[in-house]
């Protein structure tokens, strides 16, 4: 008996029987949804977190939900007179990415509204935003070292 549902197995899984679904277009049509974590205001992290986001939009598209928490010093990516990414930023928004900023951070940096680019919105904590999206089933990843 074994035997049977052993080799019923394997050729369920050898008829893709098992196998992801996709849409028309070769996407996966399971929602991955993302929360990345930026806390460092150095360049090349910020650039290499806007390269992964693109590559995540690029490889998963519509069927992946991405939101950046920018807190202590990594809000900087996310004012204006600091940015070095806000184009790109612009067009990932675009693409449905969501960046958001730290209220507390600015706070306690003496930053207001006004100087965080348009393309961004604001939670009241950053990290408790991130340990919210982990309780309802998100991925986290952190940005940098």
């Amino acid at each position: 008996m074994k035997k049977i549902v052993i080799v019923t197995l394997i050729t369920m899984l050898s008829a893709g029987i098992f196998a992801q679904s996709t849409n028309n277009d070769g996407t996966p049509t399971k929602q991955h949804k993302v929360v990345i974590q930026l806390s460092s205001n150095d360049t090349l992290v910020s650039k290499s977190l806007i390269g992964n986001i693109n590559h995540l939009k690029q490889g998963w598209g519509k069927s992946v939900q991405i939101e950046m928490v920018a807190h202590g010093a990594g809000i900087e990516l996310l004012m204006a007179a600091k940015t070095t990414q806000q184009i790109s930023i612009h067009n990932l928004k675009k693409m449905g990415v969501v960046f958001v900023g730290c209220e507390n951070t600015m706070i306690i940096r003496k930053i207001s509204k006004e100087e965080i680019i348009s393309e961004a919105d604001f939670v009241p904590m950053g990290v408790g935003e991130i340990v919210m999206k982990q309780e309802d089933g998100w991925s986290y990843l952190k940005a940098g070292f």
